[in-house]
């Protein structure tokens, strides 16, 4: 009788050893899966039919989530690689950092770039640096803020931007001509953090005498609240990010997470968005890079959007 629970307890043990190192065996696999994956950068390419009659076509580069760490070289290489697209615009929807020595490299890979005209607007991730924690822990629900905060220079790389020719749209609004088109731009601080102030948009876009125009909104992180202010002031088409996509997603479910109050089967990609009977197209990126503490990604490949504006039937 003893002998036979002794038998039958190791043949337990044996089985528990063989269940733990096939779990051990799948994680790593996941995660060599998900550090491959996050350097598998896409270009992601949408048309929209929403400009004026007789103008465009009109091409708009979006970027987001660079979240950029000395010593990226592949994805530096891949950035620089996107000047040869010769966008009329580009649009970038911030949280570029990731670590604290990453404000030169990230102005150097962008440089290219940097020659076509372009607006801004900060995340979250280019005030603070990332803290180490439990990688787990992103799906939990949208990131809290932290009571004692790594600063970044977030003023310098701001500097950066702006000494290139791109504009700041922090809380602000302004025009651009861009292909004969005027393009109003009102943007805001990072929602995330809740430093959203809203501009409005810039005159002389109304009237007999006034010319034809296109209404471009900008933030970094697309909750619900930024998203329906800005459909029901008119906006023709809002950018943001801040989502990652997911970043770890189910094949054939898609994000279990949107790090936001966004539904999360609308963290990636471009969709109307409704709003006391207006509509709003809304371009989610799913970002190029990833926490530094969480360097993977699952069934959502990093992206930058190619948007080409046409005009209305």
């Amino acid at each position: 009788m003893g002998a036979n629970l002794a038998s039958r307890a190791r043949s337990i043990g044996r089985g528990f050893a063989v269940t733990a190192a096939a779990t051990a065996a799948a994680g790593a696999a996941a995660a060599g899966y998900g550090l491959w994956e996050k350097n598998q950068f896409e270009l992601r390419e949408e048309t929209l039919a929403i400009l004026p009659p007789g103008y465009g076509p009109l091409r708009v580069l979006h970027l987001s989530d660079i979240h950029f760490v000395p010593g990226q070289h592949k994805k530096a290489d891949w950035l620089r690689s996107l000047a040869a697209l010769e966008p009329d615009l580009v649009v970038n929807t911030g949280d570029n950092l990731s670590h604290a020595k990453a404000i030169d490299p990230v102005l150097e890979a962008l440089q290219p770039l940097m020659q076509f005209p372009g607006v801004f607007v900060p995340g979250s991730n280019d005030y603070f640096a990332p803290r180490l924690k439990n990688p787990a822990s992103y799906l939990l629900g949208p990131s809290k803020s932290r009571p004692d905060p790594v600063q970044l220079d977030w003023p310098r790389l701001r500097a950066g931007f702006g000494m290139s020719g791109w504009v700041d749209l922090t809380n602000r609004c302004q025009s651009l001509i861009i292909r004969g088109l005027r393009i109003d731009f009102s943007g805001v601080d990072d929602p995330h953090l809740r430093l959203e102030r809203y501009a409005g948009w810039p005159r002389g876009t109304k009237g007999q005498d006034a010319k034809p125009h296109l209404r471009i909104a900008v933030a970094h992180a697309p909750y619900q609240r930024v998203l329906d202010h800005f459909t029901e002031d008119g906006a023709d088409l809002l950018l943001a990010g801040h989502t990652h996509g997911g970043q770890i997603c189910v094949p054939g479910y898609g994000a279990l997470v949107a790090n936001c109050d966004l539904p999360t089967w609308r963290a990636r990609g471009l969709r109307d968005w409704e709003s006391q009977g207006r509509t709003t197209p809304v371009n989610v990126s799913a970002g190029i890079g990833t926490s530094r503490f969480a360097p993977v990604r699952i069934a959502c490949r990093p992206e930058a959007v190619l948007l080409t504006l046409t005009a209305r039937s």
